[in-house]
């Protein structure tokens, strides 16, 4: 009898095995943290299916999926007109979660959080800013003692979606920035350093006392990083929280066009966090694999049944339910 048991177990797990998805994917930094507990839960779940995802940034992702030589990508910055044309594959957005981008600082001697017009935080980028001392900064943050030390400004050196974020941000609050610099996932920036990765951008803040740089929220919280309040569209200073970055959503949500590709920085509304932005999972439309659309469709299930809940305790804002509702029939076109 227990030869018969041993038996059926190791006929389970050969057929477990000959079933098996092995789905790659690769591109955002941004979103890693929950898409890396996503895509681990949900193998649990589901044994036959391992996803393997590689955060090399948004850019990388593009590149990738439109090669083929993933499964899936991912992004932060929607792909254009021009990369969707040039893609080998037809490629759908499939918006996942919202987040936001803050303001990173280390100012040895501050302990008060600060605030940031936005026309100051693209003038820090330009070379116009240079100081921490400097009347447009100290207007903005009475009572603090500001230093005088020249600022060190950090951007991402790799193709970067949160780079899109912040850039298509500082393209609608400042004239100077748009013309000049422009918003995309790689710009020429005009004064600073620049590191790999939400994570180096962190670590080199984290270590580079006067620095400024630009990160996903939960790697600032998870790096016990000083991060400012940024002033939006309604002239109110604001720090980053879910509940800013889902007012900054809520418009979108109403008016979401059927491809996903939509910008929310400097959304309108008193309660809305400036620097917020959904962000994309990049999925083949046509796979040459059924086996592996169909375990992709399904992880896109669960992540909407499941996934979702878990969105706000890694300071990710959920989708929001009419958005939800759209990427169910979306899902239900990949083949």
């Amino acid at each position: 009898m227990n030869l018969k048991v041993i038996a059926a177990g190791v006929l389970t797990l050969v057929a477990v095995g000959a079933n098996a998805q092995n789905i790659n994917g690769a591109g955002a930094t941004f979103p890693y943290p929950i898409y890396s507990k996503w895509f681990s839960e949900y193998s649990q779940t589901n044994p036959s299916v391992k996803i393997n995802y590689q955060s090399i940034g948004s850019g990388g992702g593009i590149r990738q999926v439109s090669e083929g030589t993933v499964d899936f990508g991912a992004t932060d910055g929607p792909m254009t007109d021009q990369q969707l044309k040039d893609a080998k594959v037809k490629v759908m957005h499939i918006p996942t979660v919202l987040g936001a981008v803050v303001p990173v600082y280390n100012l040895p001697g501050v302990n008060k959080d600060l605030n940031f017009s936005s026309d100051v935080i693209a003038d820090i980028y330009l070379g116009k800013i240079t100081k921490w001392s400097d009347p447009r900064i100290t207007k903005d943050n009475p009572g603090v003692n500001l230093p005088d030390k020249s600022i060190l400004p950090v951007y991402r050196s790799d193709g970067s979606g949160t780079t899109f974020i912040f850039t298509d941000f500082l393209s609608k609050v400042s004239p100077d920035w748009a013309t000049k610099v422009g918003h995309s996932t790689s710009v020429k920036w005009p004064t600073g350093i620049g590191q790999k990765g939400n994570e180096g951008v962190a670590g080199m803040v984290r270590q580079s006392p006067y620095s400024f740089g630009y990160v996903e929220l939960i790697y600032a919280e998870t790096n016990k990083m000083s991060f400012g309040a940024v002033r939006n569209a309604s002239g109110k200073f604001l720090k980053a929280s879910t509940a800013g970055v889902t007012a900054a959503a809520s418009a979108a949500a109403k008016t979401m066009p059927a491809d996903y590709r939509v910008s929310i920085t400097n959304a309108p509304g008193a309660d809305s966090y400036p620097i917020s932005s959904f962000t994309w999972l990049l999925i083949p439309t046509h796979s040459t694999d059924p086996a592996k659309a169909k375990a992709l469709a399904d992880f896109l299930g669960w992540m909407l049944d499941h996934g979702e809940n878990e969105a706000a305790a890694l300071t990710y804002a959920p989708l929001p339910k009419q958005v939800q509702d759209m990427v169910r029939k979306s899902i239900a076109t990949v083949k």
